[in-house]
């Protein structure tokens, strides 16, 4: 579904391919830079709890792609990947304002209570405040090891 899958193809020249034959359209849809925030929803609407929020987005994946405990945690050895996050911040999800290059939204128009306002990449900063604040080369290799649930 959306929260565990990002297909970034666009539905002008893209999308529009299955109009008339369902076989033809690209499968997936955007949403990345919006998981946080509909996991952060699922939790004020009552439907999961704030550590199971942190265990979907934080953990898990990290045990799924074997790179946890480098990953995954905040822990002494671990890389200081944190996201700083208000939850109590009010935005309403539109692809007039995400930043994924991509025409539309699956969440256009929805009101979410939370947002992303700082990212850090171990220990610095990659979003600052809601501004990219990245650098080309920052990113590095991490070899994975087995998937902890196998």
């Amino acid at each position: 579904g959306g929260l565990t899958d990002h297909c970034p193809f666009c539905f002008k020249g893209q999308k529009e391919l299955g109009r008339d034959d369902f076989s033809k359209i690209p499968n997936g849809l955007p949403g990345v830079e919006n998981r946080m925030d509909m996991l952060q929803q699922a939790v004020v609407d009552g439907h999961i709890s704030r550590r199971r929020w942190i265990e979907v987005a934080c953990a898990t994946p990290a045990r799924m792609f074997g790179l946890y405990p480098k990953k995954g945690t905040i822990a002494p050895g671990a890389d200081a990947d944190i996201v700083i996050y208000d939850p109590h911040a009010e935005q309403t999800i539109s692809a007039q304002t995400h930043h994924m290059n991509v025409d539309y939204s699956a969440y256009e128009g929805k009101r979410v209570t939370g947002r992303v306002e700082t990212v850090l990449s171990r220990g610095v900063p990659v979003i600052d405040n809601r501004v990219y604040a990245g650098r080309a080369g920052h990113g590095s290799y991490v070899p994975r090891g087995l998937c902890q649930y196998v």
